[in-house]
């Protein structure tokens, strides 16, 4: 049996709790419930699907991926979006966290043959999500017209990573890996 899996930052307390209370409201105000689905995360390994009974098997794999990473720190700032669809909490660029991302992506396709397709279409833009799919197109422009003059900002010391695990009706965190 397959399960879908991925590979995420969970920004810590109180920065998580701040940005699941902006996904509550977007979602009252319009209409939109697909970020609820997974905790607010940046996203280092889009999801893909593994055999259940070699769960182990890619357990041990991000278990043993050691990194030469000190624990970072992790800005946020402002909203964006990715026209016409996802609106996100913007992440400064970090050159630490592009080279987690790069670490990770390749940790999974050379030791377990996992690719990450995005990777080699668009180069890594880090945001945590705070409304995406069912954004109606006309609530889109809505939101980022009143959200393009909100300011956000938090940042968060960076020390792990976690593998999400899909239930079938939303993602949640399995298990944390913590800097080596």
């Amino acid at each position: 049996m397959l399960q879908k899996y991925f590979i995420a930052i969970i920004p810590p307390e109180p920065v998580f709790s701040q940005i699941e209370n902006i996904k509550k409201e977007v979602s009252e105000k319009y209409n939109n419930k697909s970020a609820l689905r997974s905790p607010s995360h940046i996203t280092l390994h889009m999801p893909f699907e593994w055999k259940t009974e070699k769960e182990e098997i890619l357990l041990n794999t991000l278990s043993n991926f050691k990194t030469d990473f000190p624990a970072f720190e992790i800005n946020l700032k402002n909203y964006n979006c990715f026209e016409p669809k996802v609106v996100f909490v913007d992440v400064v660029e970090n050159e630490n966290l592009n080279r987690l991302q790069k670490a990770v992506v390749k940790q999974v396709k050379s030791n377990l043959n996992i690719f990450n397709q995005a990777d080699d279409m668009r180069k890594y833009h880090p945001h945590v999500t705070i409304a995406f799919r069912d954004l109606k197109k006309e609530f889109f422009y809505l939101m980022m017209e009143e959200y393009r003059n909100k300011s956000f900002e938090a940042n968060f010391l960076c020390n792990s990573f976690f593998l999400l695990k899909h239930t079938g009706k939303s993602w949640l965190p399995y298990k944390e890996f913590k800097f080596a």
